[in-house]
């Protein structure tokens, strides 16, 4: 069982996980961002998440910055919660692929022009570019002392 924190990984994705990773967190996240919720009782009703985790969770996202709280129940995204949009919509595409067995639920749609968005990898020379095509690499952040104790390749991951 893994624990609650990933502190031998160097990798931004396990430290995002020690926020954003337990099991109610994304739902949360997710109806505050797409369905606009804000009050507790509207998050304990609409997810039937227990009153002790959704407290718990709502605490951890105002310690961490990604909520702050308003008033004495009302709980809203910050910019930093936000910016979580981005991997909402490529989870949700990803489970409309590969773990939907109808079509999809829900859609992404832009408020300017009502038009499809799709979350997608970006090249900063050629656009939209497929998934597989991309790789991971080291980065400036990568502390030397990981990289001379590191066996195998030079990927990150």
């Amino acid at each position: 069982m893994l624990g609650r924190t990933y502190d031998t990984q160097v990798c931004s994705i396990a430290r995002s996980l020690e926020v954003v990773g337990e099991r109610w967190s994304l739902l949360i996240i997710r109806d505050a961002l797409f369905a606009g919720v804000t009050r507790f009782g509207d998050f304990q009703h609409n997810l039937g998440i227990a009153t002790n985790v959704l407290t718990s969770r709502l605490e951890s996202f105002v310690e961490a910055g990604i909520m702050q709280r308003q008033g004495f129940a009302d709980y809203v995204l910050t910019e930093k919660g936000g910016a979580l949009g981005i991997a909402l919509m490529a989870l949700t595409e990803w489970g409309d692929e590969w773990a939907s067995p109808v079509d999809p639920p829900i859609l992404y749609a832009h408020d300017g022009c009502g038009e499809a968005v799709h979350a997608a990898a970006v090249c900063e020379a050629h656009g939209v570019v497929p998934a597989a095509e991309v790789s991971a690499r080291i980065g400036p952040g990568m502390p030397a002392e990981y990289l001379a104790n590191r066996r195998g390749g030079t990927r990150a991951g």
